[in-house]
């Protein structure tokens, strides 16, 4: 089986690249969807977050942890991220090498691990090769904005909280400018699954 690591800086076309992939009969494991599960009542990492943080990031009702104001506190501190990370992290690995595993089993040929920190987390372990999503930080902060409904002052501060294009483009087998139109990225992600999947 072979495995992709898709990543990318927030807002870079990540979504867009693995939906395509996804339509090429690829397997998507999305490192986000994953996370969610690592934050639920119950788990461990949740009883270490509320340990952390406090009882008042919990929902009253449904006892979640409001992700916006957890968000709010880790991106606005390196150190509070660091500890986040250190937290979910190695738990969410675990998870995905789990769900690879039973891809094998079932003789899945390709899957992605669409994960926006594959690299910063050092999880390129669980892939074959990394293709990286990339836009200008410009870019990048315009389509979060309105997205996310956040200021250019929290835009940049949740792209500035990551690594640059530059340091995932020194580790990737492939980079996939999603400046260009839908139809352009689509032309040039199918070139290369075409090329990178020959012998999968």
């Amino acid at each position: 089986m072979l495995v992709i690591g898709l990543t990318g800086g927030i807002a870079s076309g990540k979504t867009t690249v693995s939906e395509q992939l996804d339509g090429l009969g690829a397997k998507i494991i999305n490192a986000d969807l994953v996370g969610h599960q690592v934050y639920l009542p119950g788990t461990d990492a949740y009883k270490d977050i509320i340990d952390t943080w406090g009882e008042d990031l919990a929902d009253p009702d449904t006892k979640e942890i409001i992700r916006q104001k957890l968000g709010g506190i880790v991106f606005s501190d390196p150190e509070h991220l660091k500890t986040l990370n250190s937290i979910t992290w190695p738990r969410i690995y675990d998870m995905v090498d789990q769900i690879l595993d039973d891809h094998r089993s079932n003789d899945v040929k390709v899957a992605v691990l669409e994960a926006a920190i594959l690299i910063e987390a050092d999880w390129t372990a669980l892939v074959d090769e990394v293709w990286v999503t990339a836009v200008p930080v410009d870019v990048a902060s315009a389509r979060l904005q309105k997205r996310n409904n956040l200021t250019e002052e929290q835009a940049l501060l949740r792209i500035s909280s990551q690594i640059s294009n530059e340091e995932r483009a020194a580790t990737a087998d492939v980079v996939i400018d999603t400046t260009p139109s839908l139809e352009q990225v689509e032309a040039t992600v199918l070139d290369v699954w075409a090329e990178r999947t020959k012998n999968a």
